[in-house]
């Protein structure tokens, strides 16, 4: 259901800017958020921003990474700068987001978008 993009490579200390839309017929969008999954480990939480614009980030990434969204097009954003080879991760958005005929919000992901950090 949200449609990631972005991803690539990039040297240390570069910069790259992630998107995630939600397409289709939405109600309302809550919640959003990034995660990100290294090779071999497990997915964590990067940031998140609520519907009012409230943001939280992952110590890892403070300072460095901004999440923000665009809820007149269903879209949030990543910018990430000052990347480190850490960083080098599959990035997924996700939302918790009510569809047109859905009486609840539902939790989605993204399919992932790979970013790769080079020393």
């Amino acid at each position: 259901q949200l449609q990631a993009s972005g991803g690539g490579l990039v040297q240390a200390g570069g910069s790259l800017r992630l998107s995630c839309a939600a397409p289709g017929s939405i109600v309302s969008i809550n919640r959003m958020a990034w995660y990100r999954q290294p090779r071999g480990k497990k997915r964590e939480l990067v940031a998140t921003i609520t519907s009012g614009g409230s943001t939280n980030y992952a110590d890892s990434v403070k300072g460095r990474f901004t999440i923000s969204r665009d809820n007149t097009k269903n879209t949030v954003y990543l910018q990430m700068n000052s990347l480190k080879p850490e960083d080098t991760a599959v990035y997924y958005c996700n939302a918790d987001l009510r569809l047109v005929g859905r009486v609840f919000e539902e939790n989605y992901w993204g399919q992932g978008t790979l970013v790769t950090v080079s020393s």
